[in-house]
């Protein structure tokens, strides 16, 4: 029997709502020891003091903990927990489980098929720099071996949690006469999701290894990956992959697609995305029923650094009140959402090398 892949997308009433994925432990439709990781959209500002992140996976763990008869540090070990902080604008907050099951029902065309992968710990002077890009393309083509997908272009989305940069952190390497790629810690939440990100393209082909090198790490935006996201949060100190992909050797319903938006407002690229995982998505919004088939809509949300949406000026950067990735989030939260009819939408912001500058990567889970 072929593996099958599993995602259920629940609502949080809060970062620290454990509730809606225990439900499905209750309902029977998981159960505990299938969840390969966890991703979530937390109501935090998503800054490097964002801890409803940390609150999610802290009550998540525990909670999948008592359920596997294990400890916290267990569960982490082995469980990727994805946490996304802001849902600017009216996205919803809701966490997306992901599961495999060993013996799935077989499938008429390819399925859905994953797998994580862990980078070791990092130390805080390796973060924004070629040491966290090869750990990371090393863990993407691990994640890619355990889920059975030898051919990248058969790869539809990555998703990494990757570390930030802390005073404390900083201080400690000072102290070992280690120099970081920065001292400002907002910095290296955009330094660690693009070395992230660049880590991505090397392992899928997007960029040749000759290419890379320190000086290019959030500075060339003409290397990227249109298959990365990379959100960077305080709670860890390694990158955690998750690769989403299409496989023959994987059963069930569910399938995956992607495409690439050029700037915050492209709203062709999502439809060709819902359209490519066989929804209709014709010229408007998604009807009711092609709305209720999709499972999960993932995507980057980035201030294209020219100041400019096609020749006209935002303020995005210049807004001392309101971080200019929440402003991101809130709008292409909308675009997808007046796409999709749906708000529970995976909106991550900080698109550093995760597609074209401005732009960035669009996923969509469809169950058949």
């Amino acid at each position: 029997m072929p593996r099958q892949a599993l995602a259920f997308l629940v609502p949080a009433r809060h970062p620290g709502d454990a509730a809606a994925v225990a439900a499905l432990f209750d309902q029977g439709v998981i159960r505990p020891e299938e969840v390969v990781a966890i991703l979530g959209k937390t109501e935090g500002n998503g800054c490097v003091n964002d801890f409803t992140r940390a609150y999610a996976v802290e009550a998540l763990g525990h909670m999948l903990a008592a359920r596997l008869g294990t400890d916290l540090a267990t569960v982490l070990g082995r469980v990727a927990m994805v946490m996304s902080g802001g849902t600017e604008g009216g996205l919803s907050p809701h966490f997306l489980v992901l599961g495999v099951r060993p013996d799935g029902p077989p499938a008429p065309a390819p399925a859905l098929a994953l797998g994580v992968a862990f980078t070791p710990e990092f130390p805080p002077e390796a973060l924004g720099r070629m040491a966290q890009v090869d750990a990371t393309a090393a863990a993407v083509r691990e994640a890619m071996s355990q889920a059975g997908i030898p051919d990248a272009r058969d790869v539809h989305y990555v998703q990494v949690k990757c570390p930030l940069l802390t005073s404390e952190r900083m201080a400690e390497a000072r102290a070992r006469g280690a120099a970081c790629a920065t001292d400002d810690t907002y910095a290296s939440m955009g330094l660690s999701r693009g070395a992230s990100a660049l880590g991505v393209a090397l392992a899928l082909g997007e960029v040749p290894r000759a290419a890379l090198d320190d000086g290019v790490v959030g500075r060339d935006w003409g290397l990227f990956s249109g298959r990365a996201s990379c959100s960077a949060g305080v709670e860890l100190t390694r990158n955690e992959v998750v690769v989403l992909g299409n496989s023959p050797d994987w059963g069930g319903a569910l399938s995956i697609a992607h495409a690439v938006m050029r700037d915050a407002i492209d709203l062709p690229a999502v439809q060709r995305a819902l359209s490519a995982a066989g929804l209709d998505a014709g010229a408007g919004q998604l009807p009711a029923e092609e709305a209720g088939r999709l499972v999960a809509l993932l995507c980057k949300a980035e201030p294209s650094s020219s100041g400019l949406i096609r020749g006209r000026r935002h303020i995005m950067w210049d807004d001392s009140d309101i971080n200019a990735t929440r402003h991101a989030r809130a709008l292409v939260g909308g675009v997808v959402a007046a796409a999709t009819g749906r708000t529970d939408l995976f909106v991550s912001g900080g698109a550093e090398h995760q597609g074209p500058d401005g732009g960035g990567p669009v996923a969509v889970i469809v169950r058949g």
